[in-house]
């Protein structure tokens, strides 16, 4: 069970990723998604129905859950359920992102910024389309949901500097999380042994941040 603001709500996962992030603390899903078997769909449906009346709606993580085909289809039977949808994701499938708004699929979002765009291709194996992620942020300011974005502050990703450039890109958002680092759950094993910032020091950057949005939180710490 996780909670998102108000509510109580049931956790799904999707397998595949279009960026490996070497923070990525579920590896297994990015790296070997078919190493986890599938949870049958009918099976996963009446689980929610037993839960009627105690959550009220479902978060969607992953993985990157906007590049799975059926994840709209799957958002329409939750919704014929009444319950509410969370969607976890990293911004980078805005057409995906405005059928599910235009669908009303979607009642709130959590979109992960990394870092400053110009260092998003030290989060993949080739080039990451970063315009993209533009695209999902211009969306999402005119949209009606409500929306979080959220960034994990690894101190050699994410410095003063990332967060102004951070900060322009989300200018006018209405909540922007930073989120302590936890090591030892990171992908890349060299990255488990990576410094976290001092709790003084994130709420140092977390300051930095108030400057760009309407509420910045601090996670983790």
């Amino acid at each position: 069970m996780l909670d998102f603001p108000g509510r109580v709500a049931s956790l799904v996962f999707t397998g595949n990723c279009n960026l490996t992030c070497p923070f990525c603390h579920n590896p297994g899903l990015v790296l070997d998604p078919d190493g986890y078997p599938d949870y049958p769909l009918d099976e996963l449906l009446a689980d929610l129905k037993k839960r009627e009346g105690f959550i009220d709606g479902v978060v969607i993580s992953g993985g990157e859950p906007t590049i799975d085909t059926g994840l709209p289809a799957f958002l329409r039977l939750l919704k014929q359920m009444n319950l509410q949808v969370k969607l976890d994701s990293n911004g980078l499938a805005p057409k995906v992102i405005a059928s599910l708004l235009e669908q009303e699929l979607v009642d709130y979002f959590a979109i992960d910024i990394k870092t400053s765009l110009k260092r998003y291709n030290e989060l993949h194996t080739m080039p990451v389309a970063v315009d993209a992620l533009r695209q999902t942020v211009e969306l999402l300011n005119q949209a009606t949901v409500e929306v979080e974005y959220r960034t994990t502050c690894i101190p050699h990703l994410v410095a003063e500097a990332e967060i102004a450039a951070m900060g322009e890109l989300l200018q006018g958002a209405p909540l922007w999380i930073l989120q302590q680092y936890v090591p030892v759950h990171a992908m890349v094993e060299e990255w488990q042994q990576f410094a976290v910032y001092e709790p003084e020091q994130l709420q140092a950057l977390a300051t930095r941040a108030e400057s760009y949005v309407d509420q910045v939180k601090v996670r983790g710490i």
